[in-house]
C-alpha cells in the first residue's frame, strides 16, 4: 500500500512539474508574441551621429527590431550628421538589407547636427503619401536644438519643433523617440538633458507618438525602450486596423 501511495504522489509531483513548466513556456512564448509588431508600418529610424558612444552597443536590438517587423513593412536608416540627413537605406521591403545598414555613431562633436528637426522634416518628405500602413518616425537623438542658442526657457517650442509637428501631422506620421545623450552639452549638463528630454516629448506627444527617456545621467540601454515601442505600436495600430 506504501509503494502505491509513494508511486502516486511521484507521478503527481511529475505531471505538476511539466504542467508548470509548460505554463511557464506558453507564459514566454505569449510575452513573446506580446512584444512583436503584429501590424505592417512604414518605419524611419533615424540617428544622431554625435551620441555618445555607448549607443554603439545598442546596434544588436536595434537590428533585431528591424528583422523582427511583420513582412511587407518598409524601413528606411538615416543619420542625423553635422547638419545633413545622411541616408544609409532608403525606403524598403529587405528587412534583413534594412538591419544591416545600421552603423556606429560618429560619437564626435565634428558631427553635431546643432538642430535635428531640419532632418527629421527632410526624412518625413521620403514618405510616400499612396502607401497604406501606418507611418511613424523613430527618432534616436538627444533632442537638443541649439541652432539658435541655448535657452532653456524655450525648450520644446522653438520654430523648427513647431514646424516638425506640423510637418508629421501634415503626413499623419508618429513621431516615437529614444532620448540618449550626446558627447557634447547633454552628456554633461543636466539642464541641457532635461531641454533635450522635454523637446522631445513634445514632438511625440503632439504628433501622436510616445518619447522614452529615464533619467537625465548616465545612460539607459534600448532593450525597455524597444519592449515599450512595441506594446506602444501595437496599442495604436493593431487594434486600429
Amino acid at each position: 500500500m506504501f509503494r502505491k501511495v509513494s508511486a502516486f504522489l511521484i507521478v503527481l509531483v511529475l505531471v505538476t512539474m511539466s504542467f508548470g513548466a509548460f505554463s511557464l513556456a506558453s507564459a514566454k512564448v505569449n510575452e513573446t508574441e506580446s512584444l512583436r509588431v503584429r501590424t505592417p508600418l512604414n518605419i524611419a529610424i533615424l540617428i544622431q551621429d554625435d551620441l555618445t558612444s555607448q549607443v554603439g552597443n545598442e546596434l544588436g536590438v536595434t537590428r533585431d527590431f528591424i528583422r523582427a517587423l511583420p513582412a511587407g513593412s518598409r524601413v528606411m536608416v538615416g543619420y542625423i550628421t553635422a547638419g545633413t540627413l545622411q541616408v544609409r537605406q532608403p525606403f524598403t521591403t529587405d528587412l534583413n538589407r534594412a538591419a544591416n545598414s545600421l552603423r556606429i555613431p560618429i560619437a564626435s562633436t565634428s558631427a553635431s547636427a546643432y538642430n535635428p528637426y531640419v532632418e527629421v522634416i527632410e526624412a518625413l518628405k521620403k514618405f510616400d503619401s499612396s502607401w497604406k500602413d501606418h507611418n511613424a518616425v523613430l527618432l534616436i537623438s538627444d533632442g537638443l536644438d541649439t541652432s539658435r542658442g541655448f535657452d532653456v526657457t524655450s525648450a520644446g517650442h522653438t520654430l523648427d519643433i513647431d514646424r516638425t509637428i506640423s510637418e508629421a501631422n501634415r503626413r499623419n506620421t508618429a513621431i516615437y523617440s529614444f532620448y540618449a545623450p550626446s558627447v557634447g552639452l547633454t552628456s554633461h549638463s543636466f539642464l541641457a538633458a532635461s531641454y533635450g528630454q522635454s523637446s522631445l516629448n513634445r514632438v511625440s506627444h503632439d504628433t501622436g507618438g510616445r518619447a522614452f527617456f529615464q533619467g537625465t545621467t548616465g545612460f539607459v540601454t534600448f532593450d525597455s525602450y524597444f519592449n515599450r515601442l512595441r506594446q506602444e505600436l501595437n496599442r495604436q495600430y493593431a487594434t486600429a486596423s
